[in-house]
């Protein structure tokens, strides 16, 4: 038995010792002695305190809330002699069950506090959880004492982000990694010279929250295995890092581990973005289960139609009320605790035009919370980044409300620039904005080209190997007889589908992969590529691998031997961004000379020299970007000059004439072979014909006039 000084409580319930809680902050908060519980319910009747010994089937107290207890909407109680080591804790409510008034009261539920910054259940991936019952999911309280020996949250400008999509797990979960704890926050750490040396500066995780990766019931109709929620986009708790992918989370120690891992990703110089999912939750939709919201306060969590049913405009059954002024201020308060706590440098916001829309769904002008977040004081120095769409069929890429603050996922360059590679007709004219950073979506508001976070792949659809190995989706395994997934991938298998031999095929692969990484990294705004793109990771065709914790959804390491000629090319092209400030603008290109320098910042080229074929037929896109424009670092400013030909016949480029005693040298030709195909920086060959530039099909050249 703990001894203790007298208490100055003022209620008793059996043994424990109560007091007049302290309603903020919300959640649960430690005092001396005693540990202070709080939470909201505007339209409950009564609330019960459950406590469990850790990982106990049943709790050894039920303390209801006395009414005096409650203030406002506000359900406060401080509770002495516990030892917050050794419990875990939930809610019972109780009210009106009347789903066409929108409540669902039920004290047969024991609730998930929402405001949980750790929770048992789910400690190692894919095991039972250890206490099994109706409450398998539970509220923990955990120490906030971690050491961050001096660490803050980096200040990487915009224009230098090189953006690396990852899933944790997957990232190191296969045997060829090496690592000592595969699929854990702690092995990302081991591999941190890995993503220097490819350029990286900022990792967006894929949902890192809490969630229940055993939630899946479907089974592979090919192997009969269940399947997983792989990804995690069905939050469980959104103050609380991942158990299962903590190589410490059987002993709680997740939250320290995720610490540890961006704390050393901070002194590599590399920033972490978190995806986040504040626009539905694991309770799903009318048959879904009782986590937390749903019976705390269902209708005030949660848009609902006229009926009391689930409003669905994130195809998950249901939809966050993420502007009422409560759940605005549970995002803003969530959001601000992971940049506080855990140093996270930003955050990616999926389905992120729920946050635009009102109560009943209508899109709003000026959403309250997507502009709290633009001015919450602690998030000020973080990067915010917009999935611009939702499920519902609002789609804002150009036009989401930014307030000086919000980046967005161009969903515009991804599609422009898939269709371009490939060789399509129509599109060059649309490649050019995007090549731009895209003025035609962004520059009319004011807003700048790293407003747009450019990519060609994501978690969402092909890889960039399948990309080019696929006309179709193959998704079959997923348990939902093809339905799911994109049926627009804009893709091309080049002519033999899926895996062959055939070394023509294999070589054309190979140099359409090179072209969409030049792209990429050649195009103004901020570059972003998903896992194992830069060694040629598949997963095998399927487009939608949100449900599979199989080797082949895992980062193959081996790759990054077999690959080599792929994943050098990336590495080189990350170099060559970084060494080029004309290609990691602050400003929009004008197509002016404002420098006096005889030369536009941009100017556009075709098989002629000034003059650009943007007809519905041309597959060619050329530009000239002027270095006097742009402040040069380590030493006089160059001319760069890139050709892509897309088309399916060799072209010969006329090329612009340099100021005198300036010459062109080679820099990138993805035509080439290994090493030829991409230099190294100040030892790029010099061209032999300095007036033209001959390319083959579908490749590009990049010249470097100095």
């Amino acid at each position: 038995m703990i001894t203790r000084r007298a208490h100055p409580f003022t209620h008793q319930h059996g043994e424990h010792k109560l007091r007049y809680g302290h309603p903020l902050p919300f959640g649960v908060s430690l005092i001396p002695d005693a540990i202070n519980f709080s939470i909201y319910s505007a339209h409950a009747t009564d609330c019960t305190l459950v406590l469990f010994n850790k990982g106990e089937p049943q709790p050894f107290v039920e303390i209801p809330f006395p009414t005096e207890f409650r203030i406002g909407h506000v359900w406060a109680m401080i509770v002495y002699d516990l030892d917050h080591t050794q419990i875990e804790y939930g809610y019972r409510f109780g009210g009106p069950n009347d789903r066409k008034t929108g409540n669902r009261y039920d004290r047969s539920h024991i609730l998930l506090d929402p405001f949980a910054r750790a929770i048992g259940g789910r400690d190692v991936w894919m095991q039972p959880t250890n206490h099994g019952g109706a409450y398998s999911l539970r509220a923990r309280v955990c120490d906030e004492d971690f050491d961050w020996d001096h660490d803050r949250p980096l200040r990487v400008p915009a224009t230098d982000l090189v953006i690396y999509e990852m899933h944790v797990r997957g990232f190191t979960r296969h045997d060829s990694s090496g690592v000592k704890h595969p699929g854990t926050f702690a092995a990302i750490r081991e591999k941190i010279p890995y993503l220097q040396s490819i350029g990286v500066n900022c990792i967006e995780l894929m949902p890192v929250f809490e969630f229940d990766e055993s939630e899946n019931t479907r089974t592979n109709p090919t192997t009969g295995e269940a399947l997983c929620n792989y990804w995690g986009y069905s939050t469980v708790g959104f103050n609380a890092a991942k158990a299962g992918y903590a190589a410490a989370g059987a002993k709680g120690g997740q939250a320290d581990e995720f610490k540890q891992l961006v704390k050393d990703l901070h002194k590599a110089g590399i920033q972490v973005v978190l995806d986040v999912v504040f626009n539905h939750t694991a309770e799903g939709g009318e048959d879904g289960p009782t986590l937390s919201f749903r019976g705390i306060d269902n209708k005030t969590f949660y848009m609902l139609l006229p009926d009391g049913s689930y409003a669905n405009f994130t195809g998950c059954g249901n939809t966050v009320n993420c502007n009422h002024p409560v759940v605005r201020t549970f995002i803003r308060n969530a959001l601000a605790y992971w940049a506080a706590e855990f140093h996270v440098d930003g955050f990616r916001f999926d389905l992120a035009s729920v946050l635009a829309r009102d109560s009943d769904g209508t899109p709003l002008a000026d959403p309250p919370l997507i502009e709290e977040l633009a001015h919450a004081p602690i998030l000020a120095n973080c990067h915010l980044i917009a999935e611009a769409w939702d499920a519902g069929g609002l789609y804002q890429v150009g036009h989401f409300p930014d307030y000086g603050r919000w980046m967005e996922w161009n969903g515009k360059y991804r599609d422009a620039a898939r269709r371009f590679l490939k060789g399509d007709s129509g599109v060059t004219g649309e490649m050019v904005q995007r090549i731009l950073g895209s003025p035609d979506l962004y520059q009319a508001a004011g807003r700048k080209p790293t407003a747009s976070v450019n990519f060609i792949t994501c978690h969402d659809g092909f890889t960039l190997r399948d990309l080019y190995s696929y006309n179709e989706k193959h998704n079959l395994e997923n348990g939902e007889s093809g339905r799911d997934g994109t049926d627009w991938n804009a893709s091309w298998n080049c002519g033999a589908e899926g895996e062959t031999d055939d070394a023509a095929v294999l070589a054309l692969r190979l140099r359409l992969q090179k072209n969409a990484l030049a792209l990429l990294f050649l195009s103004q705004g901020v570059p972003m590529i998903y896992m194992g793109d830069e060694c040629g990771r598949t997963q095998r065709g399927n487009n939608n691998a949100y449900c599979h914790d199989e080797p082949w959804n895992w980062l193959d390491w081996s790759l990054t031997e077999k690959s080599t000629g792929l994943l050098r090319f990336h590495r080189a092209l990350a170099a060559f961004r970084a060494a080029q400030p004309a290609l990691r603008r602050e400003e929009f290109l004008t197509g002016r000379d404002t420098v006096g320098s005889g030369y536009p910042d941009v100017s556009w080229h075709g098989v002629k020299a000034w003059k650009p074929d943007w007809t519905l037929d041309s597959r060619t896109v050329a530009f000239l970007l002027c270095g006097r424009h742009t402040k040069a670092v380590g030493g006089p400013p160059h001319f760069l000059y890139a050709a892509f030909n897309m088309y399916y016949e060799p072209l010969k480029f006329e090329l612009p004439v340099l100021p005198k005693k300036m010459t062109w040298f080679r820099a990138i030709d993805t035509s080439q072979a290994e090493p030829d195909d991409i230099s190294t920086p100040d030892q790029e060959p010099l061209l032999a014909d300095q007036t033209t530039l001959v390319l083959t099909d579908r490749s590009v050249a990049v010249l470097i006039g100095r």
